[in-house]
């Protein structure tokens, strides 16, 4: 069975030397603006080079939080102009709108939240910046979530290879959402101990 051209166009870049810089770039600009999520690249990339998995994901999570405050600028000052139009076309301005509501009391979780899963992390990253969020919160919750994304890609691809990348196509919400409520009831266990 062939594959797709994008599935092998992706696996042949993955091998290249600068293919590490590819997976940079785009980790930073969908972090704020570009529609193909990191993954595309990360998961042919770790699976080209096993050995290199946890470099790879600290490589698409850095970029990746660089990338939110280009989102977060957008926001704070240039939400009327592009950033109507990335949410319309990236995303939805009433789910845009419902965030927004619930982001006073649950921000922090809400980018942990979102930043962690499939949900377009540069929703999130403007949103940030038109309610003026923290920035210093906005850089740690940041970690987190592109973190947990992409280390835990990592990991499954490391220690199971080809097998966890069917997993984590077809289960990366599910997992994600695991992983955001077990760190979710430890941090409000440990709060309320």
């Amino acid at each position: 069975m062939a594959r797709p051209p994008l599935k092998t166009w992706l696996l042949d870049h993955a091998q290249k030397p600068g293919a590490i810089w590819l997976l940079a770039a785009v980790s930073f600009a969908e972090s704020s603006f570009f529609p193909i999520p990191p993954d595309l690249l990360l998961i042919p990339q770790i699976l080209a080079r096993r050995e290199r998995a946890f470099l790879l994901a600290s490589v698409a999570t850095v970029s990746s939080v660089i990338g939110g405050f280009l989102g977060y600028a957008i926001g704070y000052w240039l939400f009327d102009s592009i950033g109507v139009w990335i949410v319309e076309h990236l995303g939805s301005m009433a789910g845009f709108e419902r965030a927004k509501a619930s982001f006073n009391a649950w921000g922090f979780w809400l980018i942990v939240g979102k930043g962690a899963t499939p949900i377009p992390y540069k929703i999130v990253t403007i949103l940030c910046g038109v309610m003026h969020y923290d920035l210093g919160k906005f850089a740690i919750a940041s970690v987190i979530a592109r973190g947990m994304r992409f280390y835990l890609e990592a990991a499954l691809l490391y220690w199971f290879g080809e097998q966890a990348r069917a997993f984590i196509e077809k289960r990366l919400m599910l997992t994600m959402t695991v992983v955001l409520v077990l760190l979710v009831g430890g941090f409000l266990l440990l709060h309320y101990l």
